[in-house]
């Protein structure tokens, strides 16, 4: 049974952010989403969009928190309490964030991407342009890099698709360059 099978079972085949019916895919959370059923969620295209592009954020679109918050599913409590954080200048999201527990695995998952944390707070990654790099973006390699480990080279002008920031290093993006995943310099790559 594929995972979007699986989930639209799950979900009763409705967004579980929102409960549109129209334009679900299947959506890994970020940083490092293991995937399958325990790493993903059913989503409409509007929820996924806003919550993979904080400029397109509508708060009212959001008001649907208030009930899938309280899931039995780790992937839509992360995402709740990424966009309740994300919203949380407005009333209603901070009283519902307020209200929302998540297990400290949950919890750690959650503040993975940055989410909630203060603008002076966070570490921006930067490329060799000085381009702001965030999770999900694609990259390509500006220089041949050996991997430390093994005998893999990646090559000058790779791309690298769908990359992860390091929370805790402004220097250090990964992403899968083949099938290997690798931890690569900010100073090395270029934005696409």
């Amino acid at each position: 049974m594929s995972i979007q099978k699986e989930l639209e079972d799950r979900s009763g085949s409705q967004c579980e952010l929102c409960g549109n019916k129209e334009g679900l895919q299947v959506y890994e959370l970020p940083p490092k989403s293991t995937g399958g059923l325990d790493g993903s969620l059913l989503g409409c295209t509007t929820c996924i969009g806003q919550v993979e592009n904080s400029e397109t954020t509508d708060a009212n679109h959001w008001r649907c928190l208030n009930d899938s918050m309280w899931s039995e599913h780790d992937a839509v409590k992360v995402v709740a309490w990424r966009m309740l954080s994300r919203l949380k200048g407005e009333g209603w999201s901070q009283d519902l964030l307020d209200m929302m527990y998540l297990e400290d695995d949950a919890l750690k998952w959650a503040k993975a991407t940055g989410e909630g944390e203060e603008e002076s707070e966070k570490i921006i990654h930067r490329d060799v342009n000085g381009v702001v790099l965030q999770n999900g973006d694609s990259v390509v390699l500006i220089k041949d890099l050996k991997v430390k480990g093994s005998s893999l080279v990646a090559k000058q002008g790779t791309a690298v698709r769908r990359i992860s920031v390091d929370r805790e290093n402004a220097e250090f993006i990964e992403g899968k360059v083949g099938p290997t995943q690798i931890v690569i310099i900010t100073k090395y790559v270029k934005k696409l």
